[in-house]
């Protein structure tokens, strides 16, 4: 991996192959250029590979000459024939033929089908294990990764400027964006369909479940939703469990869920770096409640660099959220528990980011601005962009948005939906699926299908000012949810930011200096913030700020591993100007 190593897949593993008329040679280059991986499919038409052993969940994979016996039991147990052959590549797998959209919805999981007339190539419904493609011709090469599909891109590699507007004013990309214009990602609930007797690729975009079926209120009381809780980590009564509290809601819900359920838990805690460390304070109440057994992952400022830049590589500078969460993680990869995480609780339970102007909005246009300006980074406290550069990036960001979020307008949830398709699916999930996954496992109860749709049902008036999450809490545990919580008034204790110390504010100053060669794209008020040194960054420590800062830092980054590959930097407002 450029600068830097590829994780280890030790919970869910890496593939890679092709589908569609592809070349021998190309997939040996795309094989050679990421993680081992061992041959678990082949055909004319489809090849897949992993980098631990993948067995079909129908069918039989195609024997290669290398393989023996005990590597292909259906095949030796007299299974279905080759020509229908499924995989997935999450932890848990379907059970039996059914088709893909239904494996996406309820399993969450990408993969791959060969039919004998076709070969279906899909992501899980919201697609929060990655699935990047390149096209080349007749053919479809992908991969869990961006990087080994830049083996196939031709050089230099081609700027996707719309993907950087959305991850500097959202802080992770839309659609298909990724960095580079070569390579795509496949949305959820998606699929590339390889036609053997037509010898094309179509696209069948799919919506899920919780969009064809407009939820309705029925009613849901509390306690069913804490009994749905119940239901949905049932399936891990026999595995340690590591659940990471903090000082908000959904930490605790889990956290007391699961120790109703005697499961053997641990709980860890570390600092989200927000200037406050009531997480930190908090979370020892809640554990002490609980008879947890806690620790706090310590983080060190002058680790700052090495740690923002780690997240920054492992996650393919696709967000500039989760450095602060670079040390728990590898503490997590030695610790072989599964990783409980509170996965898109904030918007099906609290209303997170939907504020009183999108739910009293009186048209679909003015409901997706208002979502729109509750996602982006507000304000900073000077301009940090070029006038020509942000009225780019509005447009393009206004455009990917709506494009996004088209299939869900006029629906009940709209609003909440939104959210989770952009926002939770496209930066929130990173630091559970790529940064502990795939060393360790992740579980997400919320999305646990009953549950997700009974929460989904609750109208949003009931859940404003988190007035239906104190009730759950209530029904979980009256006594945790009586304690202090980062998700209402805050006793404050400011500490400083990790994130702006002397070691940072000097690493982010040289990632600034590289950010300001792209002609066009920083203001001249902070090219003269730039101009003043590392020291002068001190006054970026409002919430906006700095968030625009870490996108503008991440971006320097991501020029400095890649500018001896990447073709001409001037930016399309630059060039139009």
């Amino acid at each position: 991996m450029r600068n830097g190593k590829w994780p280890e897949y030790a919970a869910r593993p890496y593939v890679c192959g092709a589908i569609g008329a592809y070349d021998p040679a190309r997939l040996e280059l795309l094989r050679n250029a990421g993680p081992p991986v061992r041959e678990a499919h082949r055909t004319p038409d489809a090849a897949l590979l992993s980098s631990s052993p993948l067995l079909p969940y129908s069918g039989s994979p195609s024997r290669t000459p290398s393989e023996t016996p005990s590597e292909t039991p259906h095949a030796a147990q007299g299974g279905p024939s080759p020509a229908d052959t499924r995989f997935a590549w999450a932890e848990q797998r379907p059970v039996g033929p059914m088709p893909w959209p239904v494996v996406a919805e309820t399993w969450e999981t990408p993969g791959l089908i060969d039919e004998p007339a076709t070969v279906t190539l899909h992501t899980g419904a919201f697609g929060l294990i990655d699935l990047y493609y390149l096209s080349d011709g007749d053919a479809i090469y992908f991969a869990g990764n961006i990087e080994p599909l830049l083996a196939l891109a031709r050089r230099p590699y081609e700027v996707n400027w719309d993907a950087w507007a959305a991850i500097l004013k959202l802080t992770y990309p839309l659609l298909e964006d990724t960095p580079y214009r070569e390579v795509r990602r496949l949305p959820g609930a998606t699929a590339l369909i390889w036609s053997r007797s037509a010898r094309r690729i179509t696209v069948d975009k799919r919506a899920p479940r919780w969009v064809r079926e407009e939820p309705f209120d029925r009613g849901v009381t509390a306690g069913d939703i804490v009994a749905l809780l119940h239901e949905a980590l049932k399936p891990f009564d026999d595995r340690p469990l590591l659940v990471p509290v903090s000082g908000g809601y959904d930490s605790r819900l889990l956290a007391s869920v699961a120790m109703a359920r005697k499961m053997d838990v641990q709980s860890w805690t570390t600092s989200p770096d927000d200037g406050l460390d009531n997480d930190i304070d908090f979370a020892r109440y809640i554990t002490r409640e609980l008879g947890i057994e806690h620790r706090i992952v310590p983080q060190d400022p002058a680790a700052y660099p090495d740690e923002a830049r780690w997240a920054a590589r492992r996650l393919e500078y696709l967000t500039s959220h989760h450095a602060w969460y670079s040390p728990f993680a590898r503490e997590v990869h030695k610790a072989g528990r599964a990783v409980v995480d509170g996965l898109a609780g904030g918007p099906l339970m609290k209303n997170f980011l939907i504020t009183a102007d999108a739910v009293g909005a009186g048209s679909s246009a003015d409901r997706q601005a208002a979502l729109l300006a509750a996602l982006a980074t507000g304000e900073p406290h000077l301009p940090m962009l070029s006038e020509q550069a942000l009225a780019f990036v509005d447009d393009r960001v206004g455009t990917a948005f709506a494009q996004a979020t088209s299939m869900l307008r006029g629906h009940r949830s709209e609003l909440p939906l939104s959210v989770l398709h952009t926002r939770t699916a496209r930066g929130i999930a990173r630091s559970p699926v790529n940064l502990v996954g795939p060393e360790a496992t992740p579980v997400f109860p919320f999305l646990y299908p009953d549950f997700f749709d009974a929460t989904l049902s609750v109208p949003v008036d009931r859940k404003e000012g988190g007035k239906f999450y104190l009730e759950i809490l209530r029904a979980a545990n009256p006594r945790v949810a009586a304690l202090p919580s980062t998700n209402g008034a805050l006793p404050h204790r400011r500490v400083p930011l990790r994130s702006n110390g002397p070691a940072a504010r000097e690493w982010n100053h040289r990632m600034l200096l590289k950010a300001a060669t792209v002609p066009g794209l920083v203001s001249d008020q902070m090219l003269g913030v730039i101009a003043q040194g590392p020291d002068a960054l001190t006054a970026f420590g409002s919430w906006n700020s700095r968030f625009w800062l870490r996108g503008l830092v991440l971006f320097g980054s991501w020029l400095t591993d890649y500018e001896d590959v990447l073709g001409d930097l001037t930016p399309p407002w630059s060039s139009a100007s």
